[in-house]
């Protein structure tokens, strides 16, 4: 049994603790923009950061004798506040958009590999192939486009009589600007 209850530090170690929370999270979202999409499959980055600090920093503060419980809750309130910002911030500056998150990219253009694409996002043959049977489709040609989406899906757009200026949907994804059809 320890002879005291570690519930508080110091006001200056609070101060320390916010800002190693804010450079913690900077880092976070720089590895992530570094390392690629597909460190966050099925989670977007912010969802990603929250779920993997948060469960640090409580098992930090429930565990550990040297980490008072108000010091874990100050850095996973500081956290949960640049997460706000962050998405504040997204929403409205298409410059800071696009420094945080992922775009999506295209990867497969009417039965075809773009090799560039998948080179650069670290996707294989086999996983394109994956998505399209998930999808019911036994030829790469059965889809128009495969996209690696932000977080880390592959959506499989089936063949049909559309060109990739006319797809609406796709605006916003990542592709060669010589795409044809």
């Amino acid at each position: 049994m320890p002879d005291t209850i570690n519930v508080w530090s110091s006001w200056i170690r609070l101060a320390e603790i916010s800002v190693n929370a804010v450079l913690f999270y900077i880092l976070i979202i720089v590895m992530v923009r570094i390392v690629g999409k597909r460190t966050t499959s099925q989670l977007n980055n912010f969802d990603w950061i929250i779920n993997v600090a948060v469960g640090s920093l409580a098992a930090s503060g429930i565990l550990l004798r040297n980490v008072a419980s108000v010091d874990a809750m100050i850095a996973i309130a500081v956290l949960a506040a640049c997460q706000y910002a962050t998405t504040h911030l997204v929403q409205r500056s298409k410059l800071v958009a696009s420094a945080v998150k992922a775009e999506p990219t295209l990867l497969t253009h009417k039965g075809e590999f773009l090799r560039d694409a998948m080179e650069r996002t670290r996707i294989s043959e086999e996983e394109i192939k994956t998505a399209l049977r998930r999808n019911g489709l036994t030829e790469n040609a059965g889809a128009n486009w495969v996209v690696l989406e932000p977080n880390g899906e592959l959506s499989v757009i089936p063949r049909q009589d559309v060109n990739w200026e006319n797809a609406e949907a796709l605006a916003d994804v990542s592709a060669p600007p010589n795409l044809k059809g």
